[in-house]
């Protein structure tokens, strides 16, 4: 969801297994980077997290999710994905 009084984006994570929406991932996009955080727990425990879109482009972007115990200090991604339009739906 984009909010034009801040400029920034909110992405949430859906999950069958949980009632509702899960907690934002809260930025915005800088030319063809995104950076977007929340603070979450993890087992009881604070935790920060990271999305990042990079290299988006028409039909193509790079995803990544991460996580820090630190305080944002230190990210370890545990997840990449590469989003790719297929061209006979690109129309």
């Amino acid at each position: 969801m984009f909010d034009p009084r801040t400029g920034t984006w909110s992405i949430y994570w859906v999950d069958e297994r949980v009632p509702g929406l899960g907690t934002p991932v809260i930025g915005r996009f800088d030319a063809r980077t995104g950076r977007f955080y929340a603070d979450e727990s993890f087992e009881g425990r604070p935790i920060a997290v990271r999305f990042t879109y990079e290299d988006v482009r028409p039909g193509r972007a790079r995803w990544a999710q991460a996580f820090s115990a630190d305080g944002g200090k230190g990210w370890e991604t545990n997840w990449i994905m590469d989003f790719e339009r297929d061209q006979e739906s690109a129309g």
